[in-house]
Parts: structure tokens; sequence; C-alpha cells
């Protein structure tokens, strides 16, 4: 099935169904995360399946990311990678560290444990899982299980240039804040497709080229980051 070709910064956006508020700190620390995801309330996740643009008959490949949340005192952040623009699959995207289910993992934390430390160094020493977000279905054929963890900050990085460009992090109280999600849509044949971006650009960059500190976050990881908004405002 020929798929599209389109880059996705360059969309037009779309004005959002409702305005939402930001969540406010009380919501944003490591103790309301934990005991969120461990007792969680009557609540729906927004999306979890991108596969209309994939064939019907493709069988889905089991994945799973960790999504990382770690604890640094001005609060939390989370880690994201830029992926390798050299890869096969979701080349240059941002993205949670993760990858595919192999036969010996034990489970989808494991899948994401293993992939953390292979993509960018950080052993499960680092990480309290505290729990999972609603599975996604990415448009590229992938059952992603969405595993969240705590991180202490003495970890130190150690990425797989192979898979991994840059290791970077975003305030948590920047990506639960409705104002920062835009819509972009794209229209392929007689499809349309929506998903959600969340442009970031990191300040203090003085003496780098002008996208240095730029990244789009877009596709399931943020819609991923989404459900977490919607699960953390429930």
């Amino acid at each position: 099935m020929r798929r599209p070709v389109f880059d996705p910064e360059q969309l037009p956006v779309v004005p959002p169904e409702a305005s939402l508020p930001a969540l406010d700190g009380s919501r944003l620390t490591a103790e309301f995360v934990r005991e969120r995801l461990q007792k969680q309330p009557d609540w729906h996740p927004e999306q979890t399946d991108e596969s209309r643009l994939i064939d019907a008959s493709l069988k889905l490949r089991e994945a799973a990311v960790l999504v990382p949340l770690v604890q640094r005192e001005p609060g939390l952040t989370v880690l994201l990678t830029q992926r390798n623009a050299s890869l096969s699959q979701h080349a240059g995207q941002v993205s949670f560290p993760g990858g595919g289910r192999e036969d010996f993992d034990r489970d989808m934390v494991d899948t994401a444990l293993r992939e953390t430390m292979e993509e960018v160094g950080i052993s499960a020493d680092h990480i309290e899982v505290i729990g999972r977000l609603p599975d996604y279905i990415t448009g590229t054929g992938f059952h992603v299980s969405p595993i969240v963890g705590l991180l202490a900050p003495d970890f130190t990085l150690q990425p797989d240039p192979s898979e991994v460009a840059e290791v970077f992090e975003v305030p948590l109280a920047f990506l639960m804040d409705p104002a920062n999600h835009q819509v972009r849509e794209l229209r392929w044949e007689d499809r349309v497709r929506r998903f959600y971006a969340m442009p970031y650009r990191r300040s203090g960059r003085s003496g780098h080229a002008p996208d240095a500190g730029h990244h789009f976050i877009w596709g399931a990881t943020a819609g991923m980051l989404r459900n977490l908004y919607h699960l953390l405002a429930a």
C-alpha cells in the first residue's frame, strides 16, 4: 500500500474543538502521577489508533516505549529522543525510548526497559515503573504499550549513535498545557488524518544554530502525551 510522504511541520493547524486548562502544579508531582496511574479514575483516552492509513491486512507488531519522567528539582521533565535520520522506521522523529518486543522479553515492561537501556544507556536501576497508559496503534503498524516510569536524576546517558541523534528533556508542565498542543491535518487521496503536535523550543541556546533547540513532537508520541494529560486532568 502506497503511503503518503509529507513534512508534518508544513501541514495546516486546525483549531481545537474545545479549550482545555493547563494542569496546576499539584497534579504534576511524582506523588500525584504515581497515585493517579495506580488508582485510575473513570476517564477515556482521546486517541489510541492511527491505523487508518495502514493496510488493514497488515499484522501489527508488538512494541513498548518508556514514558520517562525525570525527577528534577524544578519539577518533572519528560525525557525524549530525536531518532537518527538514517533509520528505516520513524527516521528523524521525536520519540520515547522503546522498540519492538523480542521473544525473550518476559512482558512489555521488560521490552520498554531493555530498549531504554539499549537506546540511551539508562538501566532499570534508575527507573521506578509506576504504571502504563492505554495501548496505542501507530499509523506504521505498531501496537505500542506505553510504560510510565519515574527516573532518579543521577543517571548517565550513553545514547546509541546508530539509533539516537539527540536526547533531551521537556518540562512536564509544558506538555500538560493544552495551549501548547496543536492539531495538524493531512489530506491524502480520499482520506483525512488529524494528529497532535507539540512544538518545543528550548531557551538559552545562544551561539547555536537557529533550530538547534527546536523539536517537533508529533504523531503517536504527542498522542500518548495527550492521553497522559486527560488521565492527570480527570
